[in-house]
Parts: structure tokens; sequence; C-alpha cells
């Protein structure tokens, strides 16, 4: 890979090891639909994997695994559109894996969204056939994608065969682990012929009845013949070859699904859209031109490699959640549109991506907060489930809301199927709640805090509340039976039932969300709150009852430190450099101790940052003022200490990791903070984690990474409606800037170089913006640049 910061991502060679890696990495996408950057002559094999995938269009199918029956909701491979290969007529059909290879570049164009590729195949007798393919989805319009293919004959001629088709016999087998799973998910495929040069491909998901409608018009200049199988809607032309002559074929395809709104037929507005749609070139124009619009929005200057890695975090964000994604009933994908990884399951992962999109894209924020709302009522009923009032939201979310994760995992270093206990992470109901706080602070948007907003936030409050228990010994709340970010510990050592007591994460956070719910009900107009109060049955003593459990959550402390539960301290200390010395990789170091027979619960060993989460979270002085609300001195010494505890016990089996570390690095041991940045920045580049980015990117360390640069270095914050800043200069990246939408205002642009800032606020009606720092406070006129000088 090279990438020469000229917004263009470049590999050279064909590798078949790497292959997979570029395909997650070329995916293009339009926050609809996504298509890996397979190359459309192979066929899905144990190199290539070529998937597409639309937002939310998912299938429940159950598989029988290790004796028992194991249900799972996937996001579906949708029928292949891209498949278009070619051979000498009479001959072998050519791929990189079965003809000799002269040359191979793919060229992944950042700023206009295109993925370009040229190949040459040698022929024999000096004879060789340059291929050039040019292919987008289409960021304007989000039911199209187009693939030009032009064919350079040198010393050759002859005829050229080429088949194209769009392929409904695909499965669900991107992930090796899952392939002991059901992945057949379509059904009742059928194939026809729309118009001359159009043929069309209609299916549906199995049991989701997800009705899926595909078109695809071929433009040439050559006859085009159909030639339809059971499962696959096939066209053929001959392509006369001459030396030195390129002859090109244009494949335009049109997709649609049931879950469209204003259509009747997904097939028939498949086949519509493709009749309709204009040739490449024009094609190519609307879609550059909707891709500038959205760098506009959300512009970025760093420079060096940084500041390229970044650039392709940002496209792939904007693949996966663009302003289309507004429109739909989506949530944020953990491993974006780019594979099966998790299932295409929604995280908690929306926790790293909607503080960037807030301050760019508050329109796409907005929509993913409503897709949690409308599960509002299943959350609730998952909370009534165990015995709780409020809602409990799951871990793992697809279709519905319902909690989807597996309780069952392969270990795959031992082959063994495990129990697996992560729908404990109850803490991703604080994640929403800080979205919504957050969005909310960013964007001024009163009408959804005091409305939906308000109803999650109460819900999930009324859910710790709930689960908090009084312990007279130690004269606090407590919550017991949960997992923390961590993940390694699911359990204690030798314990008959699952769950950790006082997760630190876990406690601040429910008391945070406690102490937010309410301020809300504080600060709601009549006859809003009477309303909210009716609507959820809100008893007169519970407001009294959240403020006690506010202040009185148990956080475990041990050896001057933050435990990460209660009874963490009382766990061995693990080897480190022994398992440094035997294993080349050691960040699934559970899978690890699990094949040698023992367990991680039993160490002092973490998975990724859990305590220090609160430092990515919260500023230092809020974090400062929950401990104290919660009765405890968190002073700067105790802080550093267990960043240094924790970071010496992490094998950062995480993407976020890096990130997390990295940011509260920057804050408290800056020197330190660069080598973890790196890792944020190169985790899906380089395939840190071995070999899951070719299953899909990690979006929440991409969209991190971004908002590292915006909030984590600047000290940004969106509160008591003024902007606060509070910059750590990082010499590795000390110059930097970007613009951001705050309270109305378009573009406001922030720099900083060397010791200085730059705010730049457009010219507008809109009020002034005021700027909080450390040493001063200043208001920012629409039209006014501001230049100031920091101090240490």
């Amino acid at each position: 890979m090279t990438s020469e910061y000229d917004d263009a991502w470049k590999y050279e060679g064909y590798r078949p090891a790497e292959e997979r890696l570029r395909e997650s990495l070329c995916t293009l996408g339009n926050g609809y639909f996504a298509t890996r950057g397979a190359l459309p002559e192979c066929p899905a094999d144990d190199v290539h994997y070529p998937g597409t995938y639309a937002a939310g269009c998912y299938n429940r199918l159950t598989s029988e695994v290790a004796g028992r029956s194991v249900e799972n909701e996937d996001l579906v491979n949708l029928p292949n559109w891209l498949l278009l290969r070619f051979r000498l007529a009479g001959g072998k059909w050519l791929t990189p894996d079965s003809a000799t290879v002269l040359e191979h570049r793919q060229t992944l164009h950042l700023d206009s969204g295109l993925l370009e590729r040229r190949t040459r195949y040698a022929l024999g007798e000096g004879r060789a056939l340059s291929v050039l393919q040019q292919r987008v989805v289409h960021m304007g319009d989000p039911h199209l994608a187009a693939l030009r293919t032009e064919f350079t004959a040198e010393d050759l001629t002859g005829e050229l065969e080429v088949e194209a088709a769009l392929d409904g016999s695909v499965t669900n087998a991107g992930v090796p682990r899952y392939r002991d799973l059901d992945g057949r998910h379509l059904t009742h495929t059928h194939t026809g012929t729309a118009a001359p040069g159009t043929v069309w491909l209609r299916c549906r998901t199995r049991t989701s009845d997800i009705r899926i409608g595909m078109a695809a018009r071929l433009t040439a200049q050559e006859k085009i013949t159909d030639a339809h199988e059971p499962s696959r809607a096939v066209q053929h032309l001959t392509l006369p070859l001459a030396p030195g002559r390129t002859v090109t074929v244009d494949k335009t395809i049109a997709l649609h699904t049931s879950r469209d709104p204003a259509i009747s037929d997904p097939l028939q507005a498949a086949v519509d859209r493709a009749g309709a749609a204009p040739g490449f070139g024009d094609l190519l124009a609307s879609h550059r031109t909707a891709w500038n619009q959205l760098w506009r929005r959300a512009e970025l200057d760093v420079p060096g490699e940084a500041g390229a890695i970044l650039r392709l975090h940002l496209f792939h964000v904007l693949q996966t959640l663009s302003p289309h994604s507004a429109e739909l009933d989506v949530g944020v994908p953990a491993r974006g549109l780019h594979g099966e990884a998790y299932r295409g399951h929604v995280f908690w992962d929306e926790l790293f991506v909607l503080p960037y999109l807030n301050l760019h894209f508050p329109e796409v924020s907005r929509a993913l907060l409503h897709y949690r709302h409308r599960r509002l009522d299943r959350a609730r009923a998952a909370a009534r489930a165990i015995d709780r009032g409020g809602a409990l939201y799951p871990w793992q979310s697809g279709s519905d809301g319902r909690e989807e994760t597996q309780r069952l995992h392969l270990n795959p270093r031992s082959g063994r199927w495990l129990p697996d206990h992560t729908h404990l992470q109850h803490h991703v109901g604080s994640a929403i709640a800080y979205n919504v706080w957050q969005y909310c602070e960013a964007g001024g948007d009163a009408e959804f805090l005091h409305t939906k907003g308000a109803e999650m936030l109460l819900q999930i409050a009324r859910f710790w509340a709930d689960s908090a228990t009084w312990d007279e010994h130690l004269g606090r709340h407590r919550i017991r039976g949960v997992v923390g970010p961590d993940e390694y510990h699911e359990a204690y050592p030798d314990a008959d039932r699952p769950g950790l007591d006082d997760n630190a994460y876990t406690n601040v956070t429910a008391a945070w969300v406690l102490t937010r719910a309410l301020e809300v009900l504080r600060t709601l107009p009549d006859p809003r709150r009477r309303d909210l109060v009716e609507r959820i049955s809100l008893d007169d003593g519970e407001p009294d009852h959240w403020e006690d459990v506010s202040r009185t959550l148990h956080v475990p402390f041990h050896d001057g430190v933050i435990s990460q539960f209660e009874g963490y301290g009382d766990l061995a200390e693990l080897a480190w450099d022994e398992y440094l010395e035997r294993y080349d990789d050691i960040r699934r170091l559970d899978r690890i101790l699990e094949a040698e027979g023992d367990s991680v619960n039993c160490y002092k060993a973490s998975k990724q940052a859990d305590v220090l989460m609160l430092g990515y979270l919260f500023s230092p002085a809020e974090l400062q003022g929950l401990f104290r609300r919660l009765g405890h001195r968190l002073d700067e010494d105790t802080w550093q200490r267990t960043v240094d505890y924790y970071l010496a016990r992490t094998s950062h089996g995480s993407t976020l990791s890096g990130l997390v570390h990295g940011w509260v690095l920057a804050r408290c041991r800056r020197a330190d903070a660069w080598k973890f940045c790196q890792e944020a920045l190169r985790g899906d580049i380089a395939d840190l984690q071995g070999g899951t980015t070719g299953e899909g990117i990690h979006l929440g360390a991409m969209a991190g990474t971004l908002d590292l640069v915006q909030r984590g270095l600047t000290g940004l914050e969106t509160r008591a409606g003024a902007l606060w800043l509070d910059p750590v200069p990082l010499p590795e990246l000390s110059s930097y800037g970007f613009s951001v939408r705050y309270q109305g205002h378009w573009g406001i642009r922030l720099r900083l170089t060397s010791g200085r800032l730059e705010i730049a606020v457009p010219p507008s009606d809109l009020p002034p913006i005021d700027v909080e720092l450390p040493d001063r406070a200043i208001g920012v006129q629409p039209g006014e640049t501001c230049r100031l000088v920091l101090t240490e």
C-alpha cells in the first residue's frame, strides 16, 4: 500500500494474501448500500469476497452448533452485481489467480469516491490485454452504482467474450469462524429481461421477508444477449479486439428493497431507475458533485501521513453514515457496511461516532438517535424481563432492538464453542444517554431533548436506579452482575454465575446519567414536563431516589487506584513477559489462555480500556466533579497512577483501545500519547488485529481518530451554550485545522499552529459564538476571525 497524500489510496501489485484487506478498505458506499472492492472477474473463494450490503437489511436464521440451536440475525449479503468476467474466444476466464499478471494497481480516489483498477494480463506470444475499470456507488442517488470497463489489446487481434451477471446464489460466508452457521439468507430468486440490454433479479430474505429488486443495464457497441440461469441474470457479448484499440462496456445497476419509502414494488423501482439512469460520464459527474458537498461540510486539514489516514477514515465514515442515512431506520454498524464481522450488528460504537457527526452532520446524528428511540419499547421489555424498571438497551442490536448477542462464541485457537456473557454489558444504555446529551448540547436541539431525548434519558436513568441495591455494610448503592467495556472479565474466578460487581465505568456513567436526567426534569418547561411524567408514569418519589443513587453508587479502589470492578485487586498478576516471549501477538489473550486450559478471568489483564474510558468521555474537570458527587476525591496523582496501572495490564485486543489510551495520555502524559495515536490511525490500514479488517472496517475507531483531532487534542466541549477549548500540543501533530457546525453556524473554522489558535466564524445573522479557554473567555462575531496565543 502507498499513499502519496494526494487524496488517493493506492495498492500496487497483486497479492492474494492482501485481497480481503484491500476489498474492505476499497469498499464504496453511500449510506444506503455499499459494495466491497473485489475484482469483478473473481468469484467468492478463499481469496476474494465480493459483498454488497444495504443498511438495516437483516435476516434471522437458526443453526445447530455444538449440539444446541443457535439463532443469529445477520446483515445480509445481497446479490452480487459486480460480476463481469472475460476471456479470449474459446479460452479460459482471465483472473489474477489463473493468468499471468504483468501489472496491477488499484487506486481509491477519496475526493470523488471513485475506485479505479488497472491490470495487464499476459496472453502469451508477446500479447497482452489491459483492463481499466472505474467504479462508483453513487453518492447523489443512493440506489445506483456503475462499473465502466475498458479493454485494450496489445499485439492482439481476435475476439473477447464478456459475461456480466447479477448473482443471487450468494451466501454470508465472509467470516471463517461463522461458517458452521447457516448463511443462506436469500430465497425465491427469479431473473428476467426488462428491455434490450437490461436484466433484473428479484429475491427475498428467508425470515424477515425483505423483498430485493436489482436491475442491470449493460451498454456496449456490440450486441448483447441474455442467458438466464436459475439464480443468475446473465448477459453475454463478444468484443472485437485489435492492437491499440480500446473497447468499452458500461454496467449500471439499481438496487431497491421493500424497506424503501415511496415505492410499491422494489423490482419495478429498480428497473425504472436503471432504465432512466444517465450514462457513465454523467453519473460520475453528479457523483463527484455530491462528494464535493460532503467534503465541504467535513473539512479537515492535517498534514503528512496522519492526515492521509484521517482522510481515509473520514471517507469510510461518510460512506457508512451519509446524509442518506438520515432517511433510514438504521443504527451504527460496528464494522461499517464493509463486511460480515459481528454480523453487521450495532453495539456502542455510536459513542465514538456521534460526537464527530454532531458537529458536521447533525441530521445524521438525530436519525441515529431516532433508531434508538424507536426501540425504546423493546428496551423497556428487556428491563422488565429481568425485573427492572426503565430501559435496558441490548449490547448487540439489529433490526428490531432485541438482544442479538450470541450466547456461544468460537475460539479459533482451541476450536471450542464457549459461553458468551457479553450481553451483560448494560453500559450501552449510558452510551446512548451520553449521545443524546452531546447531540443536544452541540446542536441546540431543544425540541429533541424535551421530547424523545428526555424520554430515553429518563428511562435509562430509571433502569440504573432500579438496578442499584443498598449495601448496609458499605453504606452505598451497588450494581451487581454486569460486564464492563474490558470484555475479558465476564465472571469471578470459579464463580457459578456470570457477571461482576461494581464495575467502575458502569457505576460512574450510571451516576452521570441519573444526574443528567434530574437536570432535564428540572429544566423541562411545562406542560412538557407534566406530559412526560404522565407518559412514563414517573412516581413522585423517583427523582429523590435517583438523586440518592447518583451520590452513593460504590466506586471501588485498591492500591491507590480506581478498581476496574470490586475484587479486581485480588486477581493474580499475569506473567506478561512470558507471554510476550511465547507469542507474536497477545492482543486476544483470552483466546490464548482458554486454549491453554486457563481463563483470563483469573488475571489482572484487560482487553481494552475500561476504567480509562472515563477519561475519554469526560474532561478532567467534569470527571473530578463526578467523583466529588460520589464522595471521592480524584486528584491528578490518583488519576495518573490509575492510567499507568491499567496501561501496564492491557493487551489492546480492540482497535478502540489505542484510541482511548492516546486520548487519555494526550491529557496526562503527553510524551507517550503519539504511540497510541499511531496505533489507532494504523489499526485498519495495517490490519493490526491480524486479519479482522478483511471482515469489515472498525467504524468506531475510524470515527474516533477524527474526533481525537476535533475534540481530544483541542479539548473542545459544547456545554452551557459555549465552545470550550483547552488545546494540548503534540509535537507530532503540531499543526491542523478543521471546521465544525455549532448552534446553527455552518463552517466555523479552527486552526492550531505552534501554540496559536485561530477561530473564524462565517458571516451570518446569528448571535456571536462564546468561546471559553482555561485563562479567558471571548466572543467571536459572525464574519470575524480571532487569533490567540495559547499559554501552557
